[in-house]
């Protein structure tokens, strides 16, 4: 009898946080990208069908606007085909999709492997690490790719001959989503003159975003790590290696905890 009267209070509970849950892995998905206008329009189509329905009780348009909810279902798997293929291809490689991030940090090793490289050969680099705010509308000025992060990889992308390497590589986790992408430039006018378009480029998107922007100087060699609108420059490559696995440490350890309070 107890447990019943508890599951009475406790389920209504655990329905309303699935939902909440569901409708912010969407939002973390779509965020960053165009979808999010189709949203918010299909938001207000929603809630004119409410006011219609039940307020002016207009029964032609109340018909017109139910027929296309009855197929919206469509509709949504058209206009979100890209996003629902990402998430079902995230959802199939790691039993918890993008909620977790990923518990090896070998990556990070291929990251450091290009830019040591870079430093050595006097190679322009321009990465950027993708945080908590998305970066879908950057990556869409470059070519995707959607790849397994490799020092190959990204040293044929950066590779003077290749049409890429002017631009910035955009990666999410451990996948290299887009290379050659186009960035915003700082107008900080307290930026150093000598700085190149790189180093502007990596401040201006991190002014905008959390990202993490890693740039190495074609005319110098020197590393340099732009974050919160700030470039901190002559890095060492094993500074970055400790900065980059305290970094990707911390949000694992945060995705763990949230998905733990989530399922209490």
């Amino acid at each position: 009898m107890m447990s019943a009267v508890w599951f009475s209070y406790l389920a209504p509970i655990v329905d309303i946080l699935l939902i909440a849950f569901v409708f912010y892995q969407v939002l973390l998905l779509i965020k960053g990208t165009h979808s999010v206008q189709v949203v918010m329009g299909l938001a207000v189509l929603m809630g004119m069908t409410l006011v219609i329905r039940h307020f002016l009780k207009l029964p032609a348009a109340t018909w017109l606007l139910e027929n296309f909810w009855s197929g919206a279902v469509v509709l949504l798997a058209v206009v979100f085909q890209p996003e629902l293929r990402t998430a079902l291809a995230h959802l199939g490689s790691r039993p918890l999709g993008r909620l977790m991030l990923p518990t090896r940090l070998s990556f990070i090793d291929e990251i450091i492997g290009i830019v040591e490289e870079a430093m050595q050969r006097q190679m322009g680099l321009l990465l950027v690490l993708e945080q908590d705010v998305g970066l879908r509308n950057y990556a869409e000025t470059g070519t995707m790719i959607n790849g397994e992060i490799s020092k190959e990889l990204l040293m044929a992308i950066f590779h003077y001959r290749s049409p890429l390497h002017d631009g910035a590589v955009i990666i999410q986790n451990d996948r290299l989503i887009a290379a050659g992408c186009l960035l915003p430039l700082s107008n900080d006018p307290s930026l150093a003159k000598i700085l190149g378009t790189r180093h502007r480029a990596a401040v201006g998107l991190s002014e905008f975003t959390d990202a993490w922007i890693i740039v190495v100087s074609e005319e110098t060699g020197v590393l340099s790590l732009a974050r919160g609108g700030r470039l901190e420059r002559e890095l060492t490559t094993e500074d970055l290696r400790r900065q980059l696995r305290e970094l990707y440490e911390t949000r694992a350890e945060k995705s763990k905890s949230s998905w733990g309070k989530s399922h209490a």
